[in-house]
């Protein structure tokens, strides 16, 4: 995109990866009501209000019907295609004593095990001992 059509408006073409949803801005503003939902749960009050009336902290935020569906069927892909960010929604699978590597295998349809294979088929380590 050039400089001239940034400045009348023009918007650069959606970037795409194909398998993988990208979060960019339109997810951002998609997603707004669930992420700030999922930042409440920083609170220890907020994760027991959450746990004692699901539906009626999910109106305090204002959850689309696609959220609130995710949510309710703990649909992780669901979740991130209705604008979720994986580090907000880390905090709402805490609630259900998920970690983000659990967020990560229920994404990519793997066991958890088997995400952690690919995971370190990937890593490169160097191991020191600190001086």
């Amino acid at each position: 995109m050039t400089i001239a059509a940034a400045a009348a408006g023009q918007r650069a073409p959606a970037r795409t990866i194909p398998g993988t949803p990208i979060f960019d801005g339109d997810a951002a503003q998609r997603g707004y009501p669930l992420n700030a939902m999922c930042f409440s749960f920083n609170s220890e009050s907020n994760r027991m209000a959450f746990r004692a009336d699901e539906a009626g902290y999910m109106d305090r935020f204002g959850l689309s019907e696609d959220q609130r569906r995710a949510v309710r069927s703990r649909d992780v892909p669901g979740l991130i295609a209705a604008g979720g960010n994986v580090y907000y929604l880390a905090k709402l699978a805490g609630i259900f004593g998920l970690n983000v590597q659990d967020l990560g295998a229920l994404q990519t349809g793997m066991s958890v095990e088997e995400f952690r294979a690919v995971l370190l088929s990937h890593a490169v380590t160097d191991r020191r001992v600190a001086a």
